[in-house]
């Protein structure tokens, strides 16, 4: 038996070699985010853009590649790309560097966060999650569909699909496997419900992300980006367009993946007693649930007819937070313990700042037309397949839905549109396109990084099922959304 000295070495050792790696690990990130920021930022201006413009993108590819390989938090990593931009002349600090700041879709994001904060506290997401275990939970794939209409119920006003996934979905699904005895602690145990209910959990948030532009973070930067590219999307037709394949997609992700995915548990009689009991400690709906569900109810009328009564999706969203405010649902000390919604205005802010710098400096046109010059001659139809299929599958390098849409959305919409392809349409399929990769990988999306903690989902499986996956929803977005967009007159 080894004494007591001797194992303290050891741990003294292993601490100091755990401290030794990590600086290793750290210094080589930051290596590799100099050398691609410092490589693109000395090659020379091509023709027809300003003399800063590698500067910028050589900037802007260290941000992003920093927002992928994370040696600080996001928000830090954009700050610090913000001050090189500054330091270095590449934005004038006065006219240029600050202007993502101003951005109303940006705020339009951070006041949906606080809104999302109303069902957390107030319980209602809860309450909603537990009504429909209980109507639709007698079997595990009865469960899956429960859990998916309380994404879909929810989604329109949460921004963050992590919170979605996370603070309402996920903590619902935990305990319905818990009460059925499955548990991560072995591969039997997890596969008898936990693992499909989980790894369901994730790909049906990316449909339900899909099919609102308030449903997911970096939909309205889309929007902005299609605007800037002459594209104006409402909240209305985004919806609109997306209603019917989402709904198709939600009939069928939860089947097929009981096909590919299947759990050992198909019959879960005792779940809706369950949710029932919870329901009743819940006791009826507080003052508080009402004034959330009213505000909700005004938003939606707001978001969808807005644009008949001159109320902006950004006003509507204020409007709503206003309301929480002054029937004390939310209060400021909520709204400034809310990280998520502060650090997505910086680090959206300073993104949006500097994409929109690269777009009037001519890089972005530029990538854009090297992009469609690699497609040039293929029928726009076959040309815009392919351009899809690349910017869905390269989400594999990408641990940020939002950070893929700011890297390359404006660029393969371009690129898209020189193609022949019907502007509207190239721009909602690639927005849709931003949410349904966010199930790709145990990395792609804030909802896959929170359900892969949870232990329910190995790697492999994650990597298998999520490909499978992937398939059936770009062949569901393709040929019905497709059918549908082309009978609203969108592709032509």
């Amino acid at each position: 038996m080894p004494s007591t000295s001797s194992t303290s070495t050891l741990e003294a050792a292993a601490a100091h070699h755990a401290r030794t790696h990590a600086r290793l690990s750290m210094a080589g990130k930051i290596a590799a985010i100099l050398a691609l920021t410092l490589i693109i930022y000395f090659i020379p201006a091509p023709e027809g853009i300003d003399p800063r413009g590698m500067h910028m993108a050589g900037i802007f590819a260290g941000t992003i590649l920093g927002l992928i390989l994370q040696p600080l938090p996001t928000a830090s990593v954009a700050l610090v790309g913000l001050a090189a931009a500054m330091v270095t002349g590449t934005m004038d600090a006065k006219t240029e560097a600050l202007q993502g700041f101003g951005n109303s879709t940006i705020w339009l994001i951070v006041a949906a966060f606080f809104i999302a904060d109303g069902f957390l506290l107030t319980g209602l997401g809860r309450r909603i999650a537990l009504l429909f275990v209980s109507w639709l939970g007698r079997s595990s794939l009865g469960l899956s569909y429960g859990m998916a209409l309380t994404d879909l119920v929810l989604s329109p006003a949460t921004p963050s699909n992590t919170a979605r996934a996370g603070g309402v979905v996920y903590p619902i699904v935990r305990s319905l496997a818990s009460v059925n005895d499955s548990h991560p602690s072995s591969a039997e145990s997890r596969k008898r419900l936990g693992s499909y209910l989980s790894l369901t959990s994730v790909q049906v948030n990316t449909i339900t992300s899909a099919m609102f532009v308030t449903a997911m973070a970096g939909n309205p930067l889309a929007v902005g980006f299609a605007a800037d590219a002459g594209v104006d999307i409402s909240w209305g037709t985004w919806a609109l367009a997306a209603i019917v394949p989402g709904l198709v997609a939600l009939i069928v992700m939860p089947w097929f993946m009981a096909k590919v995915y299947k759990p050992g548990l198909t019959k879960t009689p005792e779940a809706p007693a369950h949710a029932r009991e919870e329901l009743k400690e819940l006791g009826s709906m507080s003052r508080g649930e009402w004034t959330m569900l009213a505000t909700f109810v005004l938003l939606l009328l707001l978001w969808v007819f807005g644009d008949m009564i001159g109320v902006d999706a950004t006003s509507a969203a204020f409007v709503g937070v206003a309301i929480l405010l002054v029937t004390k649902v939310l209060t400021w000390k909520d709204m400034a313990a809310n990280s998520g919604a502060w650090s997505t205005l910086i680090f959206f802010s300073v993104l949006v700042g500097m994409a929109t710098h690269l777009n009037t400096l001519g890089v972005i046109g530029w990538i854009g037309d090297e992009v469609a010059g690699l497609v040039g001659g293929m029928p726009w139809m076959a040309a815009f397949a392919v351009l899809s299929i690349v910017y869905f599958y390269v989400h594999y390098l990408f641990a940020s839905n939002t950070a893929q849409i700011v890297a390359m959305y404006s660029v393969f919409l371009g690129a898209a549109i020189a193609t022949g392809a019907p502007p509207l349409f190239a721009a909602l399929a690639l927005g849709f396109i931003g949410n349904l990769i966010g199930g790709l990988s145990h990395y792609a999306s804030g909802p896959a990084g929170v359900i892969y903690g949870s232990g329910y989902v190995t790697t492999a499986e994650w990597f298998k099922v999520g490909f499978l996956a992937s398939v059936v929803n770009i062949l569901i977005w393709s040929l019905v959304g497709g059918g549908w967009m082309s009978l609203l007159g969108m592709l032509g």
